[in-house]
């Protein structure tokens, strides 16, 4: 590969699915995965720069291979949960009415009563099941 980086990156997406897996096999010097064509397009633009500027330092990788090492792999792909302070006041209007959640240390506390969950408080506010990040505004968007 003689062309430029800039050039060859910008080629990529151009490229049949035969084509990118014979520049798979060229750069990595094994068949390509079974995957679709955006996914080896990303790769192999990773692959092109890494090949011309060096890739991620030794110490960049211990760091990554010991925090992964930490990782339970039955996590995979679910988000890391969202940790409050205990102490933090969470504050919702719901009908007209303004509902505070205070955290503690154990769960959660609305008008004086302890709740294990969020979803908990937010179905003793609304009287039906939410999700309780999303209802208190952690996660997406509530309505």
């Amino acid at each position: 590969m003689t062309e430029t980086i800039s050039a060859q990156l910008a080629a990529l997406p151009g490229k049949t699915t035969a084509e990118l897996r014979a520049m798979w096999q060229e750069l990595h010097g094994k068949p390509a995965p079974p995957f679709s064509q955006r996914y080896l397009v990303a790769r192999l633009a990773y692959r092109i720069q890494e090949l011309a500027h060096g890739g991620i330092r030794p110490a960049t990788r211990a760091r990554l291979d010991a925090l992964a090492d930490g990782l339970d792999p039955k996590d995979a792909g679910k988000r890391a949960p969202t940790r409050l302070i205990a102490g933090t006041r969470l504050c919702r209007e719901w009908q007209g009415v303004e509902h505070v959640v205070t955290v503690t240390k154990d769960g959660f506390e609305w008008q004086g009563r302890p709740y294990k969950s969020l979803s908990a408080v937010a179905r003793a506010i609304t009287g039906t099941r939410w999700n309780g990040p999303l209802f208190f505004g952690l996660r997406g968007k509530a309505s």
